[in-house]
């Protein structure tokens, strides 16, 4: 038997405009495996983003059950939801959100200052995923003296600093030109191939999809299709 960390049971989100009511999910069933690496795709205004929050546990649905790890979140206070979700998810951003004051170190520090880790052994973490994503040598400069690639990079650190299960990339290289972009997607594939990470990736790119081993797309708030992909791409070299 899979062993699901993520399981969406009949997941609607509708928002509110005015006396308006606009579901932007309907109806969702998915479940997410343990060492998978999932791509959710579709055209803008599919409930990409949406999904993504509900996913990540950084919303509750308006309606049916969203479990993390066996939980159903929809009952957990927010407290404990907090707690959970800090152990067990890292994100990623399309806009890396650094500190600017703060070094590449400093940065991917930070989380650990919210947990209760003695200052060498997070020191130690923080230098220990600065190597894994190639920025040994870039560790103590700021945002502002990083490319656009190495800031991700740099994010992708802090997102793995407390080592959770789960990677969650939201559109992970939209802000970057095309060769960098390939960078930050093939570091993503090595965190899953490689270091046993489960990643869920929401991209509108089908370039970045390639690379994913399972795909979502959804259309108009449905999922309309999960599949294996069977040209999945691996980096080169």
């Amino acid at each position: 038997m899979k062993d699901t960390l993520i399981a969406l049971d009949g997941v609607w989100k509708i928002y509110k405009m005015g006396e308006v009511e606009v579901p932007a999910l309907r109806g969702v069933d998915v479940d997410i495996n343990k060492g998978d690496f999932v791509a959710i795709i579709g055209a803008s205004g599919s409930g990409k983003s949406t999904m993504m929050n509900l996913v990540g546990c950084l919303d509750l649905p308006s309606k049916g059950k969203i479990f993390l790890k066996s939980k159903d979140i929809t009952t957990l206070p927010e407290s404990d939801l907090a707690a959970l979700r800090g152990r067990t998810i890292g994100f990623i951003f399309q806009q890396y959100n650094l500190l600017q004051n703060m070094t590449a170190f400093e940065n991917v520090l930070l989380p650990l200052e919210l947990q209760d880790m003695g200052d060498g052994k997070a020191s130690e973490r923080a230098k220990e995923v600065l190597k894994l994503v190639g920025l040994s040598d870039k560790m103590h400069n700021r945002p502002s003296q990083l490319s656009g690639g190495e800031q991700q990079r740099v994010s992708i650190a802090r997102s793995l600093v407390g080592d959770p299960e789960i990677i969650l990339a939201d559109e992970p290289t939209g802000a970057l030109d095309s060769v960098t972009g390939r960078e930050v997607i093939e570091t993503l594939y090595r965190l899953w191939k490689d270091e046993g990470k489960t990643v869920i990736m929401v991209t509108h790119d089908l370039h970045l999809a390639e690379y994913a081993h399972t795909h979502i797309e959804l259309k108009d708030g449905k999922i309309i299709k999960i599949a294996k992909n069977e040209k999945q791409k691996k980096p080169r070299g």
